[in-house]
Order: C-alpha cells, then structure tokens, then sequence
C-alpha cells in the first residue's frame, strides 16, 4: 500500500474558524492507541530517516508546512506536502520517510501502535534488505 492524503471536513467559517474532526475507522483507517506532536523543529534540521514494520500513522501539519520525501515496500517514491491543518498523510507499515520542517511547524500524528523502539528500521539498507523480503 502507498501513502496517500486524506481531505478532512472543515466545519464551520472563516469569520468563526474551523473545527476539522478525526474518529477512528470512520476516516482514519486504524484504531488509534497513541497521538503526539512534533514541534520548535528548526527548518534546516531533516526529521524521519526511518519505516516501521507495523506502525500505521495519519500525519497532520497542525501549523506551518512539512514536506514528506516518502518510499514504499515496491520501490515507489512520492513527495508530499501538508500545509492545511484538515489535510492527514496517511502512512502504512513499511514506508521510508524523510520529513522537512517549515519554521514554527507543528505535526501531529495519529497512530496504530503504542511507542515500540523494536518497530523503527532506521538503516535504509536494513529497509531495502526488508523489502525484498516482502
């Protein structure tokens, strides 16, 4: 499976402001067991560098802009770029990325899994050796 942008309703108006909602395998397509947030990440500092063997994330840039250089188990390599706070990157298992910050950017992920050092594939060799295991 590929990465893709999910479009989330914006309810509300510009003269009252948004609410944008997320609910589990309603338009997030996972359990949700755990959230956090990035955030004071310098632009010039490159984040990810990593895959999970069985971590499931819907990415949001809550403020700012963040640019996914991303590469799934098939070799397909896409580039992405969350700007609106109701757009979600949907990121499956197995999928290398590599994240850019703009100044004051704040992320927001939701995820399929609790924190499991032993998910992380931090090597890229180590993520291509995987991928052709698939």
């Amino acid at each position: 499976m590929k990465p893709y942008i999910i479009e989330f309703n914006q309810i509300g108006s510009s003269a009252l402001g948004y609410i944008t909602v997320a609910e589990k395998l309603k338009n997030i397509p996972f359990d949700i067991k755990r959230v956090y947030w990035t955030y004071f990440t310098p632009n010039d500092v490159q984040r990810g560098g990593h895959a999970h063997y069985e971590l499931q994330q819907v990415i949001f840039a809550v403020s700012g802009q963040i640019w996914f250089n991303t590469e799934d188990v098939d070799g397909n390599k896409q580039k992405y770029l969350l700007d609106m706070p109701n757009k979600g990157l949907y990121m499956p298992k197995m999928t290398w990325r590599d994240i850019k910050f703009s100044h004051s950017a704040v992320l927001l992920c939701l995820a399929s899994e609790l924190y499991d050092e032993k998910d992380y594939i931090r090597d890229y060799q180590q993520f291509v050796k995987c991928k052709k295991n698939e």
